[in-house]
């Protein structure tokens, strides 16, 4: 992934800018992230948030976790696209839906997480997989 990565949410009144590396790739099979992305798991990255410029206004859903740790979930309030996530358990790191990147074909997972959660009918690759959070 180059330094410079944009993206939007589907009607794009939100866009943002990430300069940075992505510090981690993830797929997350935990049931929060499966009903909040309609789908069997969400893919993310994670960046520092001093790397992620946003512009537009987003609005937060205040989750907790599978772990019991508080989860800000931001979203469109135009069209509902899940864009961001804070966790108190890793302050200063924001994760990013990475479909919601401009390429996403630059998405290219590390690890499967929560996988204590994961459908049946999902494959597992040859990634690292953990039951919870690694090292938690």
């Amino acid at each position: 992934m180059s330094r410079t990565k944009t993206g939007s949410c589907l009607c794009a009144a939100v866009r943002y800018t990430i300069r940075a590396e992505p510090a981690m790739q993830v797929i997350c099979h935990c049931s929060h992230c499966q009903r909040q992305s309609g789908s069997a798991f969400s893919t993310i990255i994670g960046v520092p948030e001093c790397a992620l410029e946003v512009i537009g206004e987003v609005r937060t859903y205040n989750d907790r976790g599978d772990n019991g740790s508080e989860v800000l979930r931001q979203f469109c309030p135009r069209c509902g696209s899940p864009l961001f996530s804070r966790v108190a358990a890793t302050p200063g790191m924001v994760y990013i839906k990475s479909g919601t990147l401009d390429d996403p074909r630059m998405f290219h997972p590390q690890a499967h997480i929560w996988t204590k959660s994961a459908l049946e009918w999902v494959s597992i690759d040859s990634a690292p997989a953990f039951e919870t959070n690694p090292g938690g």
